[in-house]
């Protein structure tokens, strides 16, 4: 196996540090106060025209065909796309559509679902959110309730769906409800096409540890939507949530994002030396860190070389997606470790470090082994699946 990046990945990855050196700010995020809706929506607006600047270039969707407004890049091209926008911290969290949407859509969609939402995924025209989790069925989202009906040519909506992230600035929708109530509940589940502004929906916010809006609840009280916005077949869902979870799961972001910050504690450390100069057992936690980075990094290397290869992962994604998550939460903990009482402080504190990014990062962090699939769920995929161990 061969760990390096050829000549031509890396000379485009000189190439997207060359364009976020030109257009995005490297203090960006301090230019906006996010628990003031004004901040947020700034924020918002910030992000969008970044990201129309990205699908200019054809950046947002690399790996996708021409026809549906990507360019045919390798795997690997957009790994590294990603990679890049994640260590810089460019506002780009949001890219449902792209992550794992779209490339659900293309597995499932219609040719006229194809024709009409990827190339506006692509060009950054439209937002989506995605409407699993409900308040009785989070790990065990098969549990899900919420009814889809057949009535004429459309499906009527009832029920309700929570932590939807983004769901207040969403276009769309990807729902999964359960269309045969009498069958057994992996196979009663199908897929949907939802407008977010369709009458009957209703969105409420949830704010997070850290003060920020980007949860949300939303209801849906006899929301029509037409036929053909059903995707795959009727009743077998349940098997397109778990292949769109696994794009979700398979992503380097979270790695390469632990390693910035990684990178900006041990810089602070270096600069006051009292921090670990007699605490030895600080010093041996960010070594440690810097490996399980490293670790954390070919794994999802490894994801990457199997969709190259055409594949879909499966326990892989979720070994990746396990170890990012805990090891973005064993980050924060050193972080807390080597600050001390300086990283409890928010960052509008005149006595905050590193900008406050510490103590916003340990809160939230705690969503990271849940959002995507609990670190259960994901260590009985690993079980099952991957070492072909029974169902407890």
């Amino acid at each position: 196996m061969d760990f390096r990046f050829t000549p031509e990945e890396e000379a485009f990855r000189d190439e997207i540090r060359e364009f976020l050196r030109k257009e995005l700010p490297p203090n960006w995020e301090e230019m906006f106060d996010v628990e003031t809706a004004e901040g947020s929506d700034a924020q918002w607006d910030f992000a969008l025209q970044f990201q129309r600047k990205l699908a200019k270039r054809r950046w947002l969707a690399l790996a996708w065909p021409p026809e549906y407004g990507g360019m045919g890049a390798p795997i690997m091209h957009q790994v590294i796309f990603n990679e890049e926008m994640a260590y810089n911290r460019a506002p780009l969290a949001f890219n449902m559509g792209v992550a794992w949407v779209g490339p659900a859509l293309m597995i499932y969609g219609t040719d006229w679902q194809k024709q009409r939402f990827l190339p506006a995924i692509a060009s950054g025209e439209e937002i989506w959110c995605t409407l699993y989790s409900e308040p009785g069925a989070g790990s065990d989202l098969a549990s899900l309730q919420t009814r889809a009906v057949l009535e004429g040519d459309e499906w009527v909506i009832n029920g309700q769906k929570i932590w939807t992230t983004y769901a207040h600035r969403a276009d769309w929708g990807y729902l999964a409800a359960r269309t045969d109530p009498d069958a057994p509940k992996h196979k009663g589940i199908s897929v949907f096409l939802v407008p977010m502004k369709a009458p009957g929906i209703t969105v409420q916010p949830l704010i997070n540890m850290a003060g920020q809006h980007g949860f949300n609840q939303v209801f849906f009280d006899n929301v029509r939507i037409p036929k053909d916005y059903l995707v795959g077949e009727v009743n077998r869902g349940w098997y397109q949530v778990a292949v769109a979870l696994d794009f979700e799961r398979s992503s380097i972001s979270g790695v390469a994002r632990s390693q910035r910050l990684w990178e900006d504690l041990i810089g602070f450390a270096r600069q006051e030396r009292w921090l670990t100069s007699n605490r030895p057992q600080v010093r041996l936690r960010l070594a440690e860190i810097g490996v399980e980075i490293e670790v954390g990094k070919y794994l999802s290397y490894r994801v990457a070389s199997l969709q190259q290869a055409g594949k879909i992962p499966n326990y892989e994604a979720s070994i990746a997606k396990l170890y990012s998550s805990e090891l973005g939460q064993r980050l924060a903990r050193t972080g807390m470790q080597l600050l001390g009482l300086y990283g409890q402080l928010h960052s509008r504190s005149p006595w905050t470090r590193l900008k406050g990014r510490i103590e916003r990062y340990y809160l939230t962090s705690v969503a990271e082994t849940i959002g995507g699939g609990t670190s259960e769920v994901q260590r009985n995929v690993i079980a099952t699946r991957g070492l072909g161990l029974p169902r407890g």
